[in-house]
């Protein structure tokens, strides 16, 4: 694979990567679900889909 391939290959997949989260957060916040997530300290919390939406 050339340079230019390997580029266009991590676009698509960072692409996809994005969509699937985005798309798991929706549903998440349709179903009034909370969503984990870990601060640079390690300290684990949980918040609400429909915020970590908004953070997007």
């Amino acid at each position: 694979m050339s340079d230019n391939d390997i580029q266009e290959f991590e676009e698509k997949l960072n692409y996809g990567l994005d969509l699937a989260e985005r798309r798991m957060l929706e549903e998440k916040a349709l179903r009034g679900q909370d969503i984990v997530v870990c601060h640079k300290d390690g300290s684990i919390h949980y918040i609400p889909a429909k915020e970590a939406i908004k953070v997007l």
